[in-house]
């Protein structure tokens, strides 16, 4: 049996033993209402605009099962000569902070803390499930903690093989947790750790925890499925968690709010980047030691690579632009200014186009990825923040703070 074989067995058997309540609770939870302002680009948690006068949609039982595809691709036409359109919009009692594609026909939105769940859509924007995030962390591996608590979704990663997909909690709400996260904190203030939520797709409920640093942000699953990468805000550091056993096997400090990772297709290097600072972290993930890309910009936030690899982009919360890394030689090669306060980033498979949610001037910007220079920029509701690309069929899903997901078709040149 080959290691992957083994942890895929492991886990296996580690989901038989686990069992959670489903239902949801009510736990009344003291939170500032206020947007924050934090390093020059406005707050990377900003306070969710009321959803209610938009219209409902009907929740799935959280008891519903899937059917998990091969990975798909749709051909056409080069992403660069595609034109973006509005395809569909979708409503209802949702505060969308991030979308992830599956790739194999699913897209998971996490509703942050507002509405403490995880809802799940089809290639036709069906609602196939609501995933609450009320857990009782005793029967997860975590006698420490009785009782249900609640989480806060932040950001969502699958596993290679599409079977598994992670979740993080910004904070946990309920008995025990009396100190949780915020976005102006340091490891000073021994804010409360968190965890992490592992999803079975195909049944669409949480088989496990995983214990990390404090408040969470963003994670990434290497394609080798040998590690789980975790930034932890709060902490000021990365988790390094051995998905076979959903232990952290290692914290590296990195500073003041670590947030976007990403792992080039060999799983030799993760980036990180660290939004205190101007700086992109790398990760040797055969030894977990750090070096640095420095100087990049003001407040990075948010990476991704070219499926090459020979490309990182990131966006600069701070200055307000978009830059292209060359990791040959982990120089600058270019910068664009897209909208008002760059966030999420997602990239066409073939690698052609980039595509960048602009937060303050509500617009999503569609760039070409080898000279960075505008190919479109289209309107969104009210704070777009989180945005993926679905694979399937060639569409972005973009995540509004405002109460919707909309939709763009990406397929027609």
């Amino acid at each position: 049996m080959t290691r992957a074989e083994a942890r895929r067995h492991r886990r296996q058997q580690r989901s038989k033993r686990l069992t959670i309540g489903t239902g949801a609770i009510a736990i009344a939870i003291a939170a500032g209402a206020g947007a924050l302002v934090l390093l020059g680009g406005g707050s990377d948690h900003p306070t969710s605009a009321n959803a209610a006068s938009r219209s409902a949609v009907t929740t799935a039982p959280t008891t519903s099962t899937t059917t998990i595809p091969p990975t798909t691709t749709t051909t056409g036409p080069p992403s660069i000569t595609r034109t973006l359109r509005l395809d569909h919009t979708i409503t209802g009692p949702i505060t969308p902070k991030s979308v992830v594609a599956s790739g194999r026909g699913l897209v998971f939105a996490q509703n942050m803390i507002y509405k403490h769940s995880v809802t799940v859509y089809d290639s036709n924007f069906n609602l196939v499930g609501t995933i609450p995030d009320s857990v009782d962390l005793s029967t997860l591996g975590h006698p420490e903690h009785p009782g249900v608590v609640q989480g806060g979704p932040v950001e969502a990663a699958f596993a290679p093989d599409g079977k598994e997909v992670y979740v993080s909690n910004y904070s946990m709400y309920g008995p025990g947790f009396a100190h949780p996260g915020d976005d102006t904190c340091s490891p000073s203030q021994n804010r409360d750790s968190s965890y992490v939520y592992r999803i079975n797709v195909e049944k669409l409920t949480i088989d496990a925890a995983i214990a990390v640093g404090s408040t969470p942000k963003f994670l990434a699953v290497t394609p080798d499925d040998k590690y789980l990468l975790v930034s932890n805000w709060c902490s000021y550091d990365l988790s390094v968690v051995d998905p076979a056993t959903n232990q952290e096997v290692k914290r590296i400090p990195l500073g003041a709010y670590p947030r976007g990772i990403a792992v080039d297709p060999t799983s030799t290097t993760a980036y990180i980047a660290v939004m205190g600072t101007r700086d992109i972290a790398k990760i040797d993930l055969a030894t977990l030691n750090v070096d640095w890309i420095r100087n990049v910009g003001q407040a990075p936030r948010h990476l991704v690579m070219d499926p090459a690899g020979r490309y990182l982009y990131a966006t600069l919360n701070g200055d307000g632009q978009v830059i292209k890394i060359d990791l040959t030689n982990d120089t600058v090669v270019a910068r664009v200014a897209t909208g008002q306060a760059p966030r999420s980033m997602a990239i066409a498979p073939d690698g052609q186009s980039l595509y960048v949610v602009n937060y303050d001037s509500s617009d999503v910007t569609k760039l070409d990825a080898a000279d960075m220079h505008i190919l479109q920029t289209i309107r969104t509701d009210t704070h777009p923040i989180g945005i993926t690309y679905d694979a399937t069929t060639n569409r972005i899903w973009v995540a509004c703070y405002s109460g919707a997901i909309m939709v763009f078709d990406d397929a027609t040149a």
